[in-house]
């Protein structure tokens, strides 16, 4: 494995574990490192650096903890190569990018992975219906009943928050089609 990847991921999963709070300065400052960490993953790959399913992970992950369609499609494509070389956890991680970069071009998600807070609660992106819960499992994504379920458990005793100015667009239409 690529020392320099699984480093970089490590530090992403503390970063990330931490919860900072939007907008305040601890998480600008993640995001940051966050864009660096993408940055070098990039020139790892593309230099042969990645040789390990798991170096395809450890990359796929620090690409999906970014803000465009590119990042979540990138982490789809490394996450899916590191599934191809058999590492079973890449799986999911490729269904939930592609559901990020459908979701960042406000489209429905295939698997029904990722969530959004609506300002009340946490709230399951909206999902294609015509997925299956068999396709979800050869992803080793859960049924959509507990996917749904989780973004209630999430949302207790949380209060309502309203959501920043500088939201995405992609949310903002989201927030205005479910008359939030």
């Amino acid at each position: 494995m690529n020392d320099e990847l699984q480093a970089m991921f490590d530090a992403d999963r503390v970063d990330h574990a931490n919860g900072f709070p939007y907008g305040t300065p601890e998480y600008i400052a993640m995001r940051e490192r966050d864009r660096q960490r993408r940055a070098r993953a990039n020139e790892i790959v593309v230099s042969g650096g990645a040789i390990a399913a798991e170096d395809y992970f450890h990359a796929a992950k620090l690409f999906q903890h970014g803000d465009t369609p590119n990042d979540a499609w990138n982490a789809h494509t490394l996450a899916l190569k590191a599934a191809e070389g058999g590492y079973r956890p890449a799986r999911w991680l490729s269904a939930a990018a592609l559901d990020r970069w459908l979701m960042y071009q406000g489209k429905p998600q295939k698997y029904g992975t990722n969530y959004v807070w609506d300002g009340y609660r946490d709230r399951l992106w909206d999902v294609d219906p015509a997925t299956t819960d068999d396709e979800r499992a050869e992803w080793d994504v859960p049924p959509l009943a507990t996917q749904i379920q989780k973004a209630v458990v999430a949302s207790r005793n949380r209060p309502p928050s309203p959501i920043p100015d500088d939201a995405p667009q992609w949310l903002k239409d989201a927030l205005k089609r479910w008359g939030v």
